[in-house]
């Protein structure tokens, strides 16, 4: 009987080896500001690529640009955004050393009237724009990178990590990044509920906590990934 080789899983979409090549955030944004890697540059304004510190030590990914985003050209200005900021500081997390990015760069959109509804970016929009993101990382080298909610966990672990299971903790990328897993805030203003609203803010600030705490202690306390747990990204 033949033998059965496992198969070997598949890097995440930001840890494949390919990326774009420049020699400066500043350089590779204006590359990507002509991307058409896929489709969703067709609709979209513009391109919202990160801001943030040219060496910053934190790398906050989200999903992709809202509405808000599509129309300044800058990453978390709407309403998540705004959120996002109140929960840093709440944290005691300094914004200034943070550089804020999403999985996606063109904003996906379902036309509703006048009104333009956010939709879900697919995997093959993920793999194609993880161009930019891999060539982030690798120009920022950060001491920490927070993956905010399911797209952003997966397009940086695969499906080698789960976001209920690893919620909260601090897990490695494969090239050996410190990671922090949580939700991403939009999440929170999609909740209806004053309490649940408030508890649900709480916990985040509480995740955003451990960025301090990291900065300050170092990397102890992180753990390495398996790569053979297939658990999908929830």
């Amino acid at each position: 009987m033949p033998v059965r080789t496992p198969r070997k899983p598949k890097p995440p979409p930001a840890f494949t080896g390919e990326r774009a090549d420049s020699a400066s955030i500043a350089a590779l944004r204006r590359q990507a500001e002509h991307c058409t890697r896929c489709d969703l540059y067709k609709d979209a304004s513009q391109v919202v690529f990160g801001e943030g510190p040219p060496h910053a030590p934190v790398v906050l990914v989200g999903e992709q640009p809202g509405d808000r985003e599509d129309e300044a050209g800058k990453p978390f200005v709407g309403p998540t955004g705004r959120l996002l900021d109140e929960c840093l500081e709440q944290a005691g997390v300094d914004r200034a050393l943070c550089y804020v990015t999403n999985a996606v760069k063109h904003f996906k959109f379902e036309r509703r009237g006048k009104r333009r509804l956010h939709a879900r970016p697919n995997a093959g929009e993920i793999q194609r724009c993880a161009w930019w993101l891999a060539a982030e990382i690798e120009l920022l080298e950060p001491r920490l990178i927070v993956a905010l909610g399911a797209t952003a966990l997966y397009t940086l672990m695969g499906r080698s990590v789960g976001l209920t299971q690893e919620r909260g903790r601090i897990v490695k990328t494969v090239n050996g990044t410190p990671l922090l897993v949580t939700v991403h805030p939009s999440y929170l203003l999609r909740i209806r509920d004053r309490a649940e609203a408030q508890a649900a803010r709480q916990a985040f600030v509480e995740d955003l906590e451990r960025v301090t705490s990291f900065l300050g202690e170092g990397e102890k306390g992180t753990r390495l990934a398996s790569p053979l747990n297939e658990a999908p990204a929830k």
